[in-house]
């Protein structure tokens, strides 16, 4: 059975935050996901997950100056001091919500960084909080994203990914694979799952282009949907797309897809 999490960063953003989680549950969520919770105090969004009953399945690692157009911190070797605080502020809220796995952005290579420099010291910071999160039995994840949306950002591939996964030598790191990242970098969509399930715990959606609600575009998600539950895949799916005109008139495409 298909698990859908709705990514309260993009959706319902017509009312404040905090009546998102509200607005999930009325309109059939069981699970919620978003980027990050560290400018909410952990009872106030425990609270709302309680009284709606919801699952939170993700929120990211803190990653620098957001407004200000950063991505993530973990490649920037000057910023590693910064960076193992944010791990140990995700490992609070994780534990005080109940999230069994935290994403990390890698992040833009800085200007004037060698790429090798910046890929080594990601290296060194996802081996650190990969140690953390496992003595929490906190799953650590990573994510390509695609270098339209983003331009510089240091991890745009699903074998770059697992290349490095298998160069930090943990057992608990692992991909969010984002279906529309991951279209508009490389295709090969359904064997690209099938190939790597075992590595990809966590799958996000939306379509291409303009990131939109599927049946938008040019992703045959009814197929995706049947192939994700053929192999095996149990895990949530996070709606990551920005709807096309509001997010209630949007989520049609659920009864369209039959999930």
């Amino acid at each position: 059975m298909t698990k859908l999490a709705a990514n309260l960063t993009m959706l319902f953003t017509e009312v404040p935050f905090m009546k998102r989680f509200e607005q999930a549950a009325l309109h059939g969520f069981r699970g919620v996901e978003f980027l990050f919770p560290y400018a909410f105090h952990m009872a106030e969004i425990g609270d709302q997950l309680n009284l709606y009953q919801l699952d939170l399945v993700l929120h990211n690692l803190p990653a620098g100056d957001w407004a200000a157009g950063e991505r993530g911190i973990a490649c920037h070797p000057k910023r590693v001091g910064e960076f193992k605080e944010g791990v140990d502020e995700a490992i609070q809220y994780a534990k005080a919500l109940g999230v069994k796995q935290l994403n990390c952005l890698s992040g833009i290579v800085p200007p004037d960084l060698p790429r090798e420099q910046a890929l080594a010291t990601l290296v060194e910071n996802l081996r650190f909080a990969a140690d953390k999160l496992k003595k929490e039995n906190i799953r650590l994840l990573i994510e390509p994203i695609n270098c339209f949306d983003i331009p510089g950002f240091v991890l745009t591939g699903t074998h770059q990914a697992l290349d490095l996964i298998a160069q930090t030598g943990s057992d608990n790191i692992f991909v969010q694979y984002d279906i529309y990242h991951m279209q508009r970098m490389e295709g090969e969509l359904a064997q690209t799952l099938q190939e790597n399930l075992a590595r990809i715990k966590h799958v996000q959606l939306a379509d291409n282009p303009g990131r939109f609600e599927p049946g938008t575009g040019e992703i045959n998600y009814r197929f995706l949907f049947a192939w994700l539950e053929e192999i095996g895949y149990d895990g949530w799916i996070g709606c990551e797309y920005k709807p096309k005109t509001n997010t209630v008139d949007g989520l049609k495409w659920r009864a369209e897809h039959g999930v």
